[in-house]
């Protein structure tokens, strides 16, 4: 790899975005394709499934071969709420690849006993995430119902276009969560990418199958090909 390029995709992972290095099989000659330089590229399709599904692979387009080397930041999933579901979902999801942080400012709850192997951080949501910076590589769950602790957190989760955020409570409880959140300054289109109810519908009662749908929900957010309608958002809705 030519030094200018190491440099550039060094400067990519240390601000954390995804990055693709192109190699053209047939020649050897490299370029570094930076994510928001994606769309507008030659091979943006090709890229844009490479980013999704974080693997490196060969492609072929128009007679010509390619290898695509991705490189994404580690997802990051901060769970703002000490509850039962966050300790049913912590492990699950750790095991799924993500890095685990659970967010409480209510010592009783947030307490390394109840989340063994997961950081716990006891503190106020806008204090933790301000030296966390979640980012377009970050899922927010939001689990107190508190709007004293979620909301600070939800405001910053939107802020950062983080790629899911989804929020515990009922179809009444969000509606007034939203109307807060219009008060705050969000638009309709920004608070639509709010996922509440929270979780896949899947009929989820214990806390175990709430946070088995939450975790599906997160993947489906990270994984999951836009639809056509959904590419036609504004850019805060895309995922990364």
């Amino acid at each position: 790899m030519r030094l200018d390029l190491l440099k550039a995709l060094n400067d990519e992972r240390a601000a954390r975005r995804g990055a693709v290095l192109v190699t053209d099989l047939a020649d050897g000659t490299q370029r570094l394709v930076r994510e928001n330089d994606v769309p507008d590229d030659a091979l943006a399709a090709q890229l844009e499934a490479a980013l999704r599904s974080g693997k490196s692979a060969n492609v072929e387009v128009e007679g010509k071969s390619y290898f695509l080397n991705v490189q994404v930041p580690p997802v990051r999933f901060f769970v703002i709420g000490a509850v039962h579901i966050s300790q049913a979902l912590a492990p699950m999801a750790k095991i799924a690849g993500f890095d685990m942080t659970i967010i409480d400012p209510r010592t009783a709850f947030a307490s390394p006993e109840r989340f063994p192997d997961v950081r716990v951080i006891a503190e106020w949501p806008d204090i933790a995430l301000g030296e966390l910076k979640p980012d377009r590589y970050t899922a927010m769950a939001f689990f107190t119902h508190d709007p004293k602790i979620d909301d600070v957190g939800l405001k910053i989760a939107l802020a950062a276009e983080c790629f899911y955020i989804g929020a515990l409570g009922s179809r009444k409880t969000h509606a007034n969560r939203l109307a807060r959140m219009r008060d705050a300054g969000f638009d309709d289109t920004q608070l639509a990418r709010i996922h509440a109810p929270i979780g896949l519908d899947i009929g989820a009662v214990a806390p175990a199958e709430i946070a088995v749908s939450v975790l599906g929900e997160v993947i489906l957010a990270l994984r999951k090909k836009p639809l056509r309608a959904e590419k036609a958002q504004p850019a805060a809705e895309a995922l990364p």
